[in-house]
């Protein structure tokens, strides 16, 4: 595909961040890591603009307040809302389906961004312009780093990851190590083409995005950030850029409850029907 140049740079960046019934203080935390990130961008790139659709997809309480500091400093912001619970991917196309920008963050709101993670990010992007989607070091509590960038998963790697006791599962740590890249992801070094990628933050070119047409809405849950990944290999390259840093505040599927366990299997299947079945 043909991508912009630095040209267009004046229609800056769209970020969509989708919540159901989620904790104001950490989404509030999340607004605003991403303005003190905005501030350091626009030091350098002062006619940078960024927009930020909050979709609701339900139970979103209010926080006129911070929205208010985010306008500001000179961000504009858009909540979607009246939809109802339509999902994680199809959330987020509701505001990629707005989104008129040279770039496209795809954002979770349990997601501190590092005050240079978009600056960083716009350097690489610049000298990259064969790169289409960006992955950022993700750390966890205490910074420690989070391995989120995996290989194409057979099912029972994910059966052990998601529901095995941590006891017995390091019994397949070598396996586990693999899927999740750790032979390769660290950091200090760009990997390029990392088969799949996190969607807790996804950072596109958004003319890919487009033309990707966003997430799978057949994906109610889990798995949309699998497919978008694979399918985004086949239009542009992906990098896992380590300088680009974020917190995640996240949780995995069989912490959540059965309703999220059941979400996880039924996105699984659609998974592996569309790609291939890996069993072992």
């Amino acid at each position: 595909m043909k991508m912009p140049g630095a040209r267009g740079e004046e229609n800056g960046l769209s970020v969509s961040i989708v919540v159901y019934r989620p904790d104001p203080a950490i989404l509030v935390g999340t607004l605003a890591s991403l303005s003190d990130a905005w501030a350091a961008l626009r030091v350098r790139r002062p006619q940078f603009p960024v927009t930020v659709y909050l979709v609701d997809n339900g139970g979103l309480a209010d926080i006129s307040a911070s929205f208010n500091v985010l306008r500001e400093v000179g961000i504009a912001c858009t909540t979607i809302r009246g939809h109802g619970n339509v999902g994680y991917g199809r959330g987020h196309n509701l505001a990629i389906k707005q989104a008129r920008s040279r770039f496209h963050l795809v954002l979770n709101p349990d997601i501190d961004v590092d005050r240079h993670a978009l600056e960083n990010a716009m350097d690489f992007f610049d000298c990259h312009p064969d790169v289409g989607l960006l992955a950022p070091r993700v750390g966890g509590g205490g910074k420690r780093l989070q391995y989120l960038c995996r290989r194409y998963p057979a099912l029972l790697d994910l059966f052990i990851r998601g529901f095995i006791p941590i006891v017995i599962r390091t019994w397949f740590a070598t396996r586990l190590d693999r899927y999740e890249m750790r032979d390769a992801i660290n950091e200090h070094d760009v990997v390029l083409d990392p088969p799949i990628i996190s969607g807790c933050f996804m950072l596109f070119r958004t003319q890919l995005l487009k033309e990707l047409a966003g997430f799978d809405p057949r994906y109610f849950l889990y798995f949309e950030d699998y497919d978008l990944s694979l399918r985004a290999h086949t239009l542009a390259r992906v990098a896992y850029v380590p300088n680009v840093s974020v917190i995640h505040h996240g949780g995995g599927a069989a912490r959540k409850g059965f309703a999220h366990i059941r979400m996880f299997l039924v996105s699984a299947c659609k998974f592996y029907n569309r790609f291939g079945w890996k069993w072992l």
